[in-house]
């Protein structure tokens, strides 16, 4: 595998539900921190890591998506748009249908919208390259209703809910690790045609039905700075996180 990033897609089709009363007159990908949207946010932040080609997921108010890109010219980035106007398609659906993104390359980033960070990606991506992973999951120890759960080895092993007793375990494995992930992945664009599910479904339900056969690896950035801002508390917070 070549150790370069050309290319990734920011998950914006969202309802976006826990930030209303915003979302119910804006996607949440215009939330403002500091001035900024949260998509200016993590384009520039994409840049940095030497990623110009991206491609955005819309749904929920998708021309104010559109719009914003178009006034900012991309904010310097080549932006393309996956239109998901007719049904939302989660984050899996989402992903086969911006599959054609992927072409020619090895591999690429998948992100929330929402999600802020300063992990270092040329770091999750020689974790990736080292693994020969077929997918590298960014995870922190955070407190979460649902975990993925990794063996000693950093091997997608199952999924809990720890409200509701809920568990899906495709490799029985103990001691079993819980991790809380961040919204954040490289991917080995090979997996794109390894993906059963049809329609609307989580990339979530893709790891675990992949896990048996496959190397699904997490990366531990507990020590970085990290914030899901999907809930109007966190606008807050994520302000004073990041400037």
């Amino acid at each position: 595998m070549s150790s370069t990033l050309n290319k990734a897609m920011l998950l914006a089709a969202g309802l976006g539900t826990r930030l209303q009363p915003f979302t119910n007159h804006h996607p949440k990908a215009l939330a403002i921190v500091n001035n900024k949207t949260l998509l200016q946010r993590n384009i520039e932040y994409l840049q940095q890591f030497g990623i110009s080609n991206v491609i955005i997921n819309v749904h929920h108010f998708a021309s104010q998506i559109t719009d914003a890109l178009q006034q900012n010219n991309g904010w310097g980035s080549n932006i393309t748009i996956s239109n998901e106007s007719n049904e939302v398609l989660e984050t899996g659906g989402g992903l086969q249908k911006a599959a054609w993104y992927f072409d020619n390359t090895e591999h690429f980033l998948l992100m929330n919208v929402d999600i802020l960070t300063n992990l270092n990606l040329y770091e999750l991506l020689n974790a990736h390259i080292q693994n020969k992973a077929l997918a590298t999951l960014a995870v922190t120890d955070r407190e979460s209703s649902r975990y993925l759960l990794f063996n000693e080895n950093n091997k997608l092993c199952g999924w809990r809910n720890v409200k509701t007793g809920e568990e899906k375990i495709p490799v029985p494995t103990n001691p079993l690790f819980q991790k809380a992930f961040s919204g954040i992945q490289i991917i080995q664009t090979k997996l794109l045609s390894l993906i059963q599910q049809k329609g609307k479904f989580s990339m979530i339900d893709v790891y675990l039905s992949l896990a048996k056969e496959n190397n699904i690896q997490c990366f531990n950035h507990s020590h970085t700075k990290l914030i899901d801002v999907g809930k109007p508390e966190n606008l807050e917070r994520a302000a004073s996180m990041f400037e």
